[in-house]
């Protein structure tokens, strides 16, 4: 399909149709990039939505240099109360055209639409009204030095922040870098992932609706090897924040360090455990297991892919858990009922089905899926492991699918050590009803995040991140904008 214009009706699988840009937003105009064309799939059928711009290295120079110039001229001297507002205003947007960004999520993604609408856009407007809440509060502090000097700190914009997103939650990885960032006075360039960009790019056209000036916000697609690059390094952008790999997060590092050490903000890859000890409510601990692991196809950097159960209470949980596993519904994005959607590509597709091969020939076995699901379309079946011993691959490396292995554990102290034998650390979880084994194991599992009887439980001002190879700086909540910001100390000699 050619890209010589940028708007195109593109078919959705229950047999409607939706309007989709696939142009670069630069400088508040959608424009044609001059990077290779880009198909993006249908996950649902494996066939072409559209072709989208890609941007090159010169666009790359034109989105920051927009972005650049929009915060030396507009945007930092725009009142902040005034930004709080404009974040208002664009979360009343999306929430006005919710259907509309969660049928381009679910679309491009493959994610259940009635997902996409109640969880990761609500969230998404949730978030841009959370820190437009922020935008006039963030101020520094007077400090007592000496009788004859006045001090005090700034907490000031970085300038122009450049920002890589994954695929698996298009609209919601946006957003919390948008938010905390537009808040604290910066301006942003955004690569999407050249496998979902449909649903940014409405999100662009609300951008311009809400009377953003020009350049604040950019938005571009392209390949991590060529326009993530020419973004990473470019010497005007002053952060880097990234959702993704860890062996992405390492490259990003590394042109930081060669450019011009920019700040950055991490979250990687996750191997959480999850603790079920012998004491837990099983019932509840197998609904909130089950979530943990299959809430988006496991396509969750946070997922629970490793449930780590007491041998006393092992048999019970493993039956109430499959009970639960056998309850999701796979199918098409657009039906109502439908929890889980294909795999997002051909390439995870298959990655999924070579590390459920591993996992029975390093000795574990499948007790529930381990397949195909259907015929067309990137589905796998919710799968269960059993009999998992924690040096197999199926419990140390990310899977990101629909995938978990289950062990057992002794004592409390053993649970632990499994949970921090890893070198990731962005989440883990505890079921118990003893006060003292939940504080004890949230303190002593070396991750960001530990919920105890839940999990992947989300709220815009409870901070998120890593520890370990998982990555560093804080997502959502407070915390956030201390990424956003630097501190400058004012010292100012008082003649007396």
């Amino acid at each position: 399909m050619s890209c010589s214009e940028d708007i195109k009706t593109v078919k959705l699988s229950n047999g409607k149709t939706a309007k989709v840009h696939t142009h670069l937003f630069i400088n508040n105009e959608f424009v044609p990039g001059h990077g290779p064309l880009i198909e993006t799939i249908n996950p649902v059928n494996e066939e072409v939505i559209c072709s989208v711009h890609s941007a090159n290295e010169a666009d790359v120079d034109a989105a920051v240099k927009a972005a650049h110039e929009s915060f030396k001229n507009t945007w930092r001297k725009v009142a902040p109360s005034e930004k709080g507002r404009l974040l208002n205003k664009l979360a009343d947007l999306m929430e006005r055209d919710i259907d509309e960004i969660a049928t381009l999520d679910a679309l491009d993604n493959g994610k259940a639409f009635s997902v996409a609408r109640d969880v990761d856009v609500t969230d998404s407007i949730g978030c841009f009204r959370y820190f437009a809440g922020w935008a006039d509060k963030i101020h520094g502090k007077t400090i007592d030095t000496t009788f004859d000097k006045m001090c005090y700190t700034r907490h000031e914009a970085l300038g122009v922040v450049g920002a890589v997103i994954p695929w698996n939650y298009p609209t919601m990885m946006a957003v919390w870098k948008f938010a905390p960032a537009l808040a604290a006075g910066n301006c942003i360039v955004m690569k999407t992932s050249e496998i979902t960009p449909l649903p940014l790019y409405k999100f662009a056209e609300l951008v311009k609706e809400a009377g953003f000036p020009a350049g604040v916000v950019n938005i571009i697609t392209g390949y991590g090897q060529t326009t993530g690059t020419a973004l990473s390094t470019h010497p005007l952008v002053s952060k880097m924040a990234f959702t993704g790999s860890t062996v992405t997060g390492r490259k990003i590092m590394e042109a930081s360090s060669t450019s011009n050490l920019k700040k950055l903000q991490l979250e990687l890859g996750g191997k959480s455990a999850q603790i079920v000890c012998a004491d837990a409510d099983l019932k509840n601990a197998a609904v909130w297991a089950c979530g943990g692991i299959f809430n988006n196809h496991g396509q969750s950097c946070n997922a629970g892919s490793r449930i780590i159960v007491h041998e006393s209470v092992h048999d019970e949980f493993l039956k109430l858990f499959t009970e639960e596993a056998k309850k999701i519904k796979l199918g098409d994005p657009f039906e109502s009922d439908t929890f889980q959607g294909p795999q997002i590509s051909k390439g995870q597709f298959d990655k999924i089905l070579g590390y459920i091969d591993i996992g029975q020939k390093e000795g574990a076995k499948i007790h529930l899926g381990g397949k195909r699901w259907g015929t067309k379309g990137y589905y796998i079946e919710p799968t269960i492991f059993i009999n998992c011993k924690n040096n197999m691959r199926i419990m140390r490396e990310e899977i990101f699918g629909p995938v978990v292995a289950i062990g057992t554990f002794k004592t409390v102290d053993e649970a632990i050590e499994i949970a921090n034998d890893s070198e990731y650390g962005l989440a883990g979880g505890v079921y118990t009803k003893d006060l003292d084994t939940a504080i004890r194991v949230s303190n002593e599992v070396q991750a960001g995040t530990v919920w105890v009887n839940c999990f992947d439980v989300f709220d815009q001002s409870t901070p998120f991140g890593g520890y370990k190879q998982s990555g560093f700086g804080k997502e959502l909540g407070k915390y956030a904008l201390h990424e956003y910001t630097q501190v400058k100390v004012v010292k100012m000699l008082i003649n007396l």
